[in-house]
């Protein structure tokens, strides 16, 4: 009994044309969409080359830096950069014709703005990165004195460059080699044909209910456990849904060429266990909403996108702002911890994110179902 419900769930789910549209069309043609309108958005936030001037520099180190930051040859060029003194700074600044400029003084550069914007902040950047590096040569170079190079510049120097460049090899580059912060969008939408499985649990479900449809009053009264009916029915649709999933990874990975990374087996865990929450959500949904099945479906598309904004879909924002300012609600949210395991693959060379978030959407499920059964085990009739 439990292989024939099965095959007959997953022929039922086929044969529901608008279903199958909502959880295998409508992903990949949002997906469409989602493409024409973020390809080129990072192409125009591309940043800008800016001028700035340079006001009382003696500093060796900071002299060096902003000529290789200046240095029209340099593919990384960030600055135009005029070398004025203070009152010419000044009028430039006022005048527009520089976003700030470096006023050094006892060789500490203060940074000089008019208004705050992009090309201030990453002015600000630059300088603490200097102050940064400036620390560490310093602190090599007083390492060199204590050995007692100091009357041999040119010693210190080669052994300060041989330090920097042992730690150098010693770094691991963490970040993948072509960062997109525009990659979440679709891990949003991922998240979302992975719960937008659950109508297809949800139907699956209402067609085992007494109450839903004519098929469940048969179950009611056959001697067939329950239990085997509502599982090899939560299977077929799970199955159903894994399917759909697997289109759309495939249209985004080969036609959309989206990056997930480089850990495909970790990927497949992910996706088979979020879609496994979206199945749980509308099982429970089916369970214990005593409503009829348009209802049920309402409230399971309604939730879906809810989540689906709170998670990032209408803009990263709304995500750092949650994650910030209340980040229990993203920790409970579904649709984040699948959209932040794929982030966290893409963008974290560590596991630690990837597992807590996948440890959250497997209590997800255990809670859904485990509500769902004790639900669907209290279901009487007093006629069908």
């Amino acid at each position: 009994m439990f292989v024939h419900n099965l095959k007959y769930t997953i022929k039922s789910l086929f044969k529901n044309k608008v279903l199958i549209f909502w959880t295998f069309a409508f992903p990949i043609i949002l997906g469409i969409f989602f493409n024409m309108a973020f390809s080129n958005i990072e192409k125009d936030e591309k940043l800008q080359i800016f001028d700035i001037a340079v006001v009382n520099n003696k500093d060796l180190i900071y002299k060096e830096a902003l000529n290789e930051l200046s240095n029209k040859n340099n593919k990384d060029r960030l600055f135009n950069i005029k070398y004025v003194n203070q009152n010419k700074a000044d009028k430039l600044l006022d005048d527009n014709k520089i976003e700030g400029y470096l006023l050094f003084k006892d060789n500490k550069p203060n940074i000089v703005v008019k208004e705050s914007g992009t090309n201030q902040t990453i002015l600000k950047l630059v300088v603490n990165e200097i102050e940064e590096n400036k620390i560490i040569i310093n602190n090599l170079t007083k390492e060199e004195i204590i050995k007692g190079n100091q009357d041999n510049p040119e010693i210190i120097a080669k052994n300060i460059l041989k330090k920097i460049n042992k730690k150098a090899v010693n770094f691991k580059n963490i970040s993948n080699s072509n960062l997109s912060y525009m990659m979440i969008e679709f891990y949003t939408l991922i998240a979302m044909a992975c719960m937008y499985g659950g109508m297809l649990g949800l139907t699956a479900i209402n067609n085992c209910l007494a109450n839903m449809s004519s098929k469940g009053k048969r179950i009611a009264i056959s001697p067939t456990k329950k239990s085997v009916i509502v599982t090899s029915s939560l299977i077929g649709s799970y199955i159903v849904s894994l399917i759909g999933i697997s289109l759309l990874l495939l249209f985004l990975i080969f036609i959309i060429h989206v990056d997930f990374g480089t850990k495909i087996p970790l990927i497949i865990l992910l996706t088979l266990i979020g879609d496994l929450a979206g199945i749980s959500l509308g099982v429970l949904i089916a369970s214990c909403f005593k409503v009829n099945e348009g209802a049920k479906t309402g409230i399971t598309i309604a939730i879906t996108m809810f989540l689906s904004v709170l998670s990032g879909m209408m803009g990263v924002t709304l995500k750092y702002v949650i994650d910030t300012n209340l980040p229990i609600i993203n920790k409970l949210n579904p649709n984040n911890l699948i959209t932040d395991g794929f982030y966290s693959l893409y963008y974290y060379d560590t596991l630690n994110r990837y597992w807590n978030n996948l440890l959250g959407l497997i209590i997800f499920v255990i809670l859904c179902l485990s509500i769902s059964f004790i639900s669907l085990r209290r279901e009487k009739y007093d006629s069908i």
